[in-house]
């Protein structure tokens, strides 16, 4: 069983999260990273202007990946993580999900947030894409190797 942490980290916090859980799974790391990285100003959720904002506003948005994923079909497990964003995945995850096929691919969601729960994302991950098998989700801080390492090995 072949698996993969793949994530997307406009701060940082989720790739620390990221790393420790690849660590814990032992599997590959992979990050989703925008074609034009988020800028602090990108990233101000008060200005309705700003360019997240306005990704989150628009539910067609598909902000554009930098590279693809080598050997997808190799993988069969797969661990996908994000801050969470006006209390649902940032539109990138939309893009990312898109791309490929997980029909038959088991996949885990992991959270980051300062204030928001993983459920809501993963409600609307399993909405979004009713086909696709989100096995379970779990919201985690850089601080909860404990957790983490109980959530990947249960």
């Amino acid at each position: 069983m072949k698996k993969c942490v793949c994530y997307f980290s406009a701060s940082g916090v989720t790739k620390k999260v990221a790393e420790k859980i690849a660590n814990a799974v032992e599997g590959d790391l992979f990050e989703i990273e925008p074609v034009q990285p988020y800028t602090d100003a990108d990233l101000n959720w008060r200005d309705k202007m700003s360019r997240s904002s306005v990704e989150m506003g628009e539910l067609a948005s598909r902000p554009e990946i930098r590279k693809k994923l080598e050997n997808f079909e190799e993988y069969d497990t797969f661990y996908l993580g994000f801050p969470v964003w006006w209390d649902v995945a940032p539109r990138i995850i939309n893009t990312f999900l898109e791309a490929y096929d997980f029909t038959g691919k088991k996949i885990y969601v992991f959270v980051t947030s300062g204030g928001s729960s993983y459920a809501n994302s993963l409600d609307d991950l399993r909405s979004t894409y009713p086909k696709l098998n989100f096995v379970s989700g779990n919201l985690f801080s850089v601080n909860d190797e404990d957790r983490i390492d109980y959530w990947v090995h249960d």
